[in-house]
């Protein structure tokens, strides 16, 4: 998993040891990349569930000293596919701080990289 910068340049990886795309991976990203920014700095995440992140992250409290700092928003292409109140809410063509992002850097990234996974791929438990 890795986290990009605006213009898609990676700022951070993390490698995924289970299998399937888990909160606690994208938390952990967060954390790492929050730690490495100055602290009056406002980050916007854009995630294809970026939704679902910020409501666990208030439900159960994680990351409480990032929080203020944080504007949580879907990916342009994946913010159809939510619920109304998702896309009022999320969505980065509604809001104003995005201005023409669309938050798809990741899947462009893997695109490009997609001729490595196969020779990197770990098999097995070791």
């Amino acid at each position: 998993m890795a986290g990009v910068c605006r213009h898609d340049r990676v700022v951070m990886w993390v490698n995924m040891w289970t299998p399937g795309e888990q909160q606690f991976y994208a938390l952990a990203l967060i954390d790492a990349i929050m730690a490495e920014l100055p602290m009056h700095w406002q980050v916007g995440i854009l995630y294809d569930i970026g939704c679902q992140i910020h409501r666990s992250i208030l439900k159960w409290n994680l990351l409480p000293w990032w929080i203020p700092q944080i504007v949580f928003g879907i990916s342009v292409f994946h913010a159809y596919c939510h619920q109304w109140v998702c896309q009022l809410w999320y969505n980065p063509r509604k809001g104003g701080v995005w201005g023409l992002t669309d938050g798809e850097g990741c899947e462009c990234l893997w695109n490009d990289l997609q001729h490595l996974i196969p020779n990197l791929c770990v098999t097995g438990f070791h």
